[in-house]
């Protein structure tokens, strides 16, 4: 037994202490700076609570906000949507099955910047150029040039790399279900789409509940497809909180005052997180 607690010991404490090294000493550094006019350089003074006031007079970082959220919504409904589908796709028998899921899972291992970059060239050059041959006149524009239609070049590429790790987990609920259940359907006279609401959603609502929070969360921190695509243009149509913080939290001399803007937005992460497993459990999805 001392053996086994020395040897937790040993495992855990450097464990804490990286943790709390590289995660909760900077974010209570922040929260300290939070109160100050520090500009990430220099002197610094208390300025109490003024730097969060000053927040909700900011029409840059409630625009921020309006983009990010029309961003997380629109790009977690999608992602689900089109992931649900492709597992309900790959859980039938079909040939090459195994490989196509991992073909599926592929755009989730690489790098968000890399997979960004690569479309940025897609929009500004190969999709114009087959626009301009084909005399496509959408196809030939830059979407990501236009203020009015760059968001949706980002919710593209964002969904098109998420999509993979949704479907894993909702074949993850899909292979839980047994055929006996479809079978006594079938013989019941349910049609698919009776099967899919009575059997299927019901008993794959736990995963569905994850993948919602999960997406949502992932997406109000949307930050490597924005630099890579259009830099939180064109002007600051497409910029994000993270961006605005990062942008000027280390570049604008504004440390301090995005200190408090990121404190801020992570609270509302949360609420929002547990305001979606609230109703969702609420409303039975996500009760196994």
């Amino acid at each position: 037994m001392r053996n086994t607690k020395k040897m937790y010991l040993i495992i855990m404490i450097p464990a804490v202490l990286l943790f709390f090294t590289f995660h909760t000493y900077p974010a209570l550094q922040g929260l300290f700076y939070s109160f100050t006019n520090w500009k990430g350089y220099g002197e610094w003074d208390f300025v109490g609570v003024k730097n969060y006031l000053n927040l909700f007079e900011d029409k840059r970082v409630f625009d921020a906000y309006i983009f990010t959220f029309k961003f997380a919504i629109i790009s977690t409904i999608l992602v689900n949507f089109l992931s649900l589908l492709i597992a309900l796709g790959l859980n039938t028998k079909i040939k090459f099955q195994k490989t196509l899921r991992a073909i599926y899972f592929l755009p989730y291992i690489l790098s968000g910047l890399i997979v960004a970059f690569i479309f940025n060239f897609i929009f500004a050059h190969f999709l114009p150029d087959i626009g301009d041959s084909l005399g496509i006149e959408f196809l030939s524009k830059n979407i990501l040039g236009d203020k009015n239609l760059a968001w949706i070049g980002i919710i593209i590429v964002a969904v098109w790399q998420a999509v993979a790790f949704n479907t894993l987990l909702y074949l993850a609920g899909l292979v839980t279900i047994t055929e006996d259940l479809y079978e006594a359907a079938s013989i019941d006279g349910a049609g698919v789409w009776t099967k899919f609401w009575q059997i299927t959603f019901p008993l794959i609502a736990p995963f569905f509940t994850i993948n919602m929070v999960l997406s949502m969360k992932g997406f109000l921190m949307v930050f490597d497809q924005i630099v890579a695509l259009t830099g939180g243009g064109p002007g600051t149509s497409t910029e994000s909180i993270s961006l605005l913080i990062y942008r000027d939290g280390f570049d604008g001399g504004q440390f301090a005052y995005q200190s408090a803007n990121a404190i801020i937005y992570f609270i509302v992460i949360v609420i929002i997180s547990v305001l979606q497993m609230r109703v969702l459990e609420k409303k039975g999805v996500g009760n196994s």
